[in-house]
């Protein structure tokens, strides 16, 4: 599994290498709240995607292109941080992306055109990027230490933030400009840092997280390499609609369905709160239907509800496609990454999260060309189509990606 930190980083107090190894529950706990802040962040640029859209001037194709500067950013850096994250430990990497996410975000509303939005993303996304990395890098190897899948409850507190911001979003949007709104986020970014960070800096690793590092192959076979892939495939599949619906989620409700701002952003808050819901039920689920049934099931009900969701005449029907979305798609996400740690440790992490966050920022410009071709409501439909590809190709791979290759 990926280094939790430098083997010779003491916890606070001791010389460095001598200090007591910190538990996997407290590192636990603060990572908890990273996830939590990432997805709180991220929900805060997510509601004001449309007041900052009109702002710029940008047409649905603009918006689509400055969107992929997000992508672009997140992406390469994502690739980056899975080297950096086996060579310094991830959990530097964690603090040191959450302040520059946290300072990034104040940035968008700052802008006037969308090229000058497009690079201001560029760099937000690199953030974004390295912290998701880094975060699930770090959580694979607590969740292998802890000896439980609780791989979903840490993606169920990112939803958890994620439902707070753009709840808090959706009650200021009509009386707090996206320039004063962010910059408050960008202060509460820079404050959880502050104080959870030094927990992580100062972690050294207990005996549990090395002896899961010791057990893990050194580098991965072709078929390895294969297995990983099609993880990360699942994952891309299901990301794809997460950055759907955080981008395109509002505006479909506003300018398809004539929804007041406050309600639109409600959409994303909603899809935020399955998620979160069924992310927290994770493990229960997984203890007791196993790996494959939570992801058949999972991409069955996100592909139906986001059928509805895309295509339903009424506010009422697509918020209650927005839900059974979320809900479906919940635990794909963090199956896929955890199958993939276990496959091949530090790089499976890095190569399944890259795909998987890839489809959530490759996504929004996708929908954005294809509004500008067809329509926004029948672009959305894509998100159903990949969910349905996703449990297909789950269940289609159920034995080979449970089992753990022999180490090369």
């Amino acid at each position: 599994m990926p280094k939790i930190n430098k083997p010779g980083t003491a916890v606070s107090g001791g010389s460095r290498g001598s200090g007591a190894p910190s538990s996997p529950s407290r590192l636990r706990t603060a990572l908890t709240l990273f996830f939590a802040l990432d997805g709180f962040l991220f929900a805060g640029w997510v509601v004001r995607i449309p007041a900052i859209k009109e702002q710029t001037g940008a047409s649905a194709s603009a918006l689509g292109l400055a969107l992929l500067g997000l992508s672009a950013g997140g992406v390469v850096t994502m690739t980056l941080t899975g080297r950096l994250c086996r060579r310094v430990g991830s959990l530097p990497v964690v603090v040191a992306s959450a302040a520059l996410m946290s300072l990034s975000i104040a940035l968008p509303p700052l802008t006037r055109s969308p090229l000058a939005l497009g690079l201001v993303l560029l760099v937000f996304g690199a953030c974004y990027g390295a912290m998701s990395v880094s975060l699930n890098s770090s959580a694979v190897t607590v969740a292998a230490a802890l000896g439980r899948p609780v791989m979903p409850v840490f993606h169920g507190v990112f939803s958890l933030g994620g439902m707070v911001g753009a709840g808090l979003g959706a009650l200021i949007a009509g009386g707090l400009s996206p320039t004063a709104h962010l910059l408050l986020l960008s202060a509460a970014g820079l404050l959880v840092t502050a104080v959870a960070g030094p927990v992580l800096l100062r972690a050294r690793p207990p005996a549990a997280v090395r002896a899961a590092e010791d057990t893990t192959p050194r580098r991965m076979t072709r078929r390895t390499r294969g297995l990983v892939l099609i993880c990360g495939v699942i994952a891309l599949c299901t990301a794809y609609g997460e950055g759907a619906m955080a981008d395109w989620g509002a505006l479909h409700l506003e300018q398809d369905l004539d929804a007041r701002p406050g309600v639109a952003a409600l959409g994303y808050s909603l899809f935020a709160l399955a998620m979160t819901v069924g992310r927290l039920s994770g493990t229960f689920l997984l203890e007791r239907l196993g790996q494959t049934r939570v992801l058949v099931a999972g991409g069955t009900t996100a592909a139906a509800g986001m059928l509805l969701g895309a295509l339903a005449p009424s506010v009422g029907l697509v918020l209650l496609g927005f839900g059974a979305a979320g809900l479906g798609l919940a635990n794909i996400f963090p199956v896929a990454v955890a199958r993939a740690g276990a496959l091949a440790g530090p790089a499976g992490v890095a190569a399944a999260s890259t795909l998987g966050y890839g489809g959530m920022l490759l996504g929004p410009p996708t929908i954005g060309f294809l509004a500008d071709w067809l329509s926004l409501p029948v672009a959305l439909t894509t998100v159903s189509l990949l969910a349905a590809g996703a449990a297909l190709i789950g269940y289609a791979a159920r034995n080979a990606t449970a089992e753990r290759p022999a180490p090369g």
